[in-house]
């Protein structure tokens, strides 16, 4: 891989695709791996792509939506299997740390079996997570403020999501996992970027091209479009190129490869 890159393992939305996975992006910086989540099949991809089950450094999950999160166990399950032998550190939301414990019991994936050790780290607001190669930063998005405001009575808890400031040399990456609304980007876009990630789902494309244009971005890569906008992804990405004309805008598919 390029020194700096990253591979769309799955680029879909939340429903059911027949030709995308879930959400799970595996960015290169020379030699550090950092998967930002981990949506089924995810395991399968690092098996077709041919990436070593040692390559991944930081696995960060942005929420618990199970499309950003649902293929956990069987990557944990992968990692033994394969044998795993480089320890782990896994970024999330605070309070997900003591069920995911919980339910790595419940599945049987003892720490005694494993050949590897994992290390659980809460995501921290503007808290750099630094290696040798790269600096990531998580930024919270409003992904998840509806949900708690009409369920957080009957079930307490952080309702975090996050957004994330890859930064490696003098390069810039953002990612946007899921947002709640294109404002969500302002701590990612307080600086020129070289490439962002962004979904386009949970608003208005529109809406997500005229915030950018007041910013300054070199790439866009629209991913996690809507199953019912799918089709009509080269009209969303001509409405973006009109909107953003000094921008180069892909709309990557599964497998594709992004070098920056």
């Amino acid at each position: 891989m390029s020194s700096l890159s990253v591979k769309c393992f799955g680029v879909g939305d939340g429903v059911p695709n027949v030709d995308r996975s879930h959400s799970s992006y595996f960015y290169n910086f020379s030699d550090v791996g950092v998967l930002i989540d981990c949506g089924e099949p995810v395991s399968r991809s690092l098996k077709t792509n041919g990436v070593s089950f040692d390559a991944i450094d930081r696995l960060i999950i942005s929420h618990l939506h199970s499309d950003h999160f649902g293929g956990f166990f069987m990557l944990l399950q992968s990692f033994w299997l394969e044998q795993r032998r480089k320890d782990l550190v896994v970024h999330l939301p605070e309070d997900s740390i003591g069920p995911l414990r919980q339910m790595l019991q419940a599945a049987y994936l003892f720490e005694e079996l494993l050949s590897f050790k994992i290390r659980f780290e809460p995501l921290r607001t503007g808290q750099p997570m630094k290696s040798t190669a790269v600096t990531v930063t998580p930024y919270p998005t409003t992904h998840l403020h509806r949900l708690k405001q009409k369920f957080q009575s009957k079930y307490p808890g952080g309702y975090e999501a996050f957004c994330f400031l890859l930064e490696a040399g003098d390069k810039r990456v953002a990612h946007s996992c899921d947002l709640g609304a294109p404002e969500d980007l302002a701590p990612l876009l307080a600086q020129p970027d070289d490439l962002l990630v962004c979904e386009a789902s949970h608003f208005e494309p529109q809406a997500l091209f005229d915030y950018l244009s007041k910013h300054r971005l070199k790439r866009l890569a629209l991913v996690h479009i809507a199953r019912w906008d799918w089709e009509q992804r080269e009209r969303i990405r001509d409405a973006a190129r009109k909107t953003l004309p000094r921008v180069e805008v892909l709309v990557p598919r599964d497998q594709e490869q992004i070098v920056v």
